[in-house]
């Protein structure tokens, strides 16, 4: 089975063909630019094929999943013989409220639940059903399948969830925490458990999420209980961009004295805060890395300020679960940043976390970067959502 995962945004389109019977990606991709000049840079991955990088009309989505088929099945680029080939595809959806806590197979009926979800993510739902919508008018009856970010963390209970406000605004309005990253949660803690072999049923885990936007998650015996994203991506850690846990009373004030609307103050805590806001030098914590070296003190706070909210976060989530079995470290700085890992790990001395320099040194690879005398074991696992999002499609249409 040959299946076609697909992670639209609202001026992009990710993909991936993934062979199910080795869970190979065959060939993958990005559509950029879609409704302005467009551009594909599709790369094969068997068959010795050459890469495509150039600029291809795209009006539309279904322009643009057009030029993908064109390239996956062309003689020159592609590495299957004809959309035949392609037994079905896997959307990733952002938000799926309460409605979904597993993937599901993609009907009418589906597509209006997503839309019914789209004042819970305006930016993203719009955009994964435009990337469903674009397949079924080029691929006809292909079955498709959604796997939503949310689902994972549908498991946590109600005293995890819900917010201290008038009840009426969750039993009306659906304002409770749902979570995101959770199909990165779910693999690199199921992956965990493979490599500490043991079934994740008997194990609990803290998930670190660490990128431009980062999140963590505390797994309970293969169930989330908690996570620090919240009713939108905004909260918990502070990001890249973004700001995370902040007091609402800031937001009035700031609102008050500079006469900003809502929308100008969201702005600012979406996309001009986290660690770029504090550190003033950028949003990439390479950047940062190397603005510290150099004796920057603010590149320095931000820095200091992200490990240590990753250490409280990661602290108070053993507390929840009574304690810890596995920490791990995933995405892009958790996947990449030796220094990053090591000065979150310092704050786990209290667990009996002590870290191998040598294999906190490594990247690219599954690897436990904890001592083997360690209590709590350490491991950096590299994330792969696609490969959730394809193994769910196979099971559920399979």
């Amino acid at each position: 089975m040959k299946i076609l995962v697909i992670n639209a945004g609202s001026s992009s389109l990710k993909y991936q063909l993934i062979d199910m019977e080795t869970e190979a990606v065959m060939a993958k991709g990005l559509c950029e630019r879609i409704g302005i000049d467009g551009h594909l840079k599709h790369t094969p991955l068997v068959g010795g094929k050459p890469v495509f990088n150039e600029d291809v009309p795209m009006p539309t989505h279904s322009e643009a999943i057009a030029a993908v088929i064109d390239k996956l099945t062309s003689a020159e680029y592609g590495v299957v013989g004809s959309m035949k080939e392609i037994d079905a595809v896997g959307h990733r959806v952002v938000h799926g409220g309460e409605k979904f806590a597993s993937s599901v197979k993609i009907d009418d009926e589906v597509i209006a639940a997503i839309e019914e979800c789209i004042p819970f993510a305006p930016l993203h739902n719009p955009a994964n059903i435009t990337g469903i919508n674009a397949c079924k008018a080029v691929m006809g009856d292909v079955p498709m399948v959604a796997v939503f970010d949310t689902a994972f963390h549908q498991t946590m209970p109600g005293k995890a969830y819900m917010y201290a406000v008038p009840y009426e605004y969750y039993k009306n309005d659906g304002i409770r925490r749902y979570g995101f990253h959770g199909t990165s949660h779910r693999y690199v803690s199921a992956r965990c458990a493979e490599l500490m072999g043991k079934p994740i049923e008997e194990l609990k885990i803290v998930s670190c999420h660490m990128g431009n936007g980062s999140s963590i998650a505390a797994i309970d015996h293969g169930k989330c209980v908690d996570t620090s994203m919240g009713f939108t991506p905004l909260v918990g850690l502070p990001m890249g961009t973004r700001c995370g846990d902040l007091d609402a009373g800031v937001i009035q004030f700031i609102m008050n004295k500079y006469g900003y609307s809502i929308d100008e103050m969201l702005n600012i805590l979406n996309k001009k805060s986290g660690v770029l806001g504090v550190s003033g030098v950028s949003s990439d914590f390479r950047d940062l890395d190397n603005a510290a070296a150099e004796g920057n003190d603010r590149a320095r706070l931000a820095l200091d300020m992200f490990q240590y909210w990753v250490a409280k976060v990661a602290g108070s989530y053993v507390a929840a679960m009574n304690g810890v079995d596995a920490i791990v470290f995933t995405a892009g700085v958790g996947e990449n940043s030796k220094e990053t890992r090591a000065a979150i790990a310092k704050y786990f001395g209290y667990l009996g976390v002590t870290i191998d320099e040598a294999a906190n040194a490594k990247r690219g690879e599954d690897v436990m970067i904890s001592t083997p005398d360690s209590k709590v074991k350490v491991f950096v696992i590299p994330t792969n959502e696609e490969l959730v999002i394809a193994r769910d499609t196979r099971d559920i249409v399979g």
